[in-house]
């Protein structure tokens, strides 16, 4: 899969709302076939700044995305919303999933 980790820092008066902000493009990246994630998180250690974690299924939907109108018109609308140039982390893995972080595996309860 291709694995990307993008930072994005908000300005200050549009941190708030980014989740707004940014919806269309999430939902509609969401529905791609290729999509396997995309996920948004806010950073505890600065308000103003959102980490995307998003995974497609192989180049040909990574490619797919980027090509999409979703993609076209999230570039023409999001930057007047940042602070600066996202920072990105792209990387293809051999797996489809998340797997088990089991040095911190939790013990059956019941």
């Amino acid at each position: 899969m291709i694995f990307i980790t993008a930072k994005f820092r908000i300005l200050p008066e549009h941190a708030d709302r980014w989740p707004e902000i940014a919806g269309e493009f999430t939902r509609a990246t969401r529905a791609e076939p290729g999509c396997l994630w995309f996920d948004w998180s806010r950073s505890v250690a600065d308000p103003n700044e959102y980490v995307l974690v998003e995974a497609f299924r192989d180049d040909a939907a990574a490619v797919a995305h980027v090509q999409s109108d979703h993609f076209e018109q999230a570039q023409r609308v999001l930057p007047q919303h940042l602070a600066e140039t996202p920072r990105i982390v792209n990387t293809t893995i051999p797996q489809d999933d998340w797997s088990e972080l089991t040095e911190m595996a939790v013990p059956e309860r019941g």
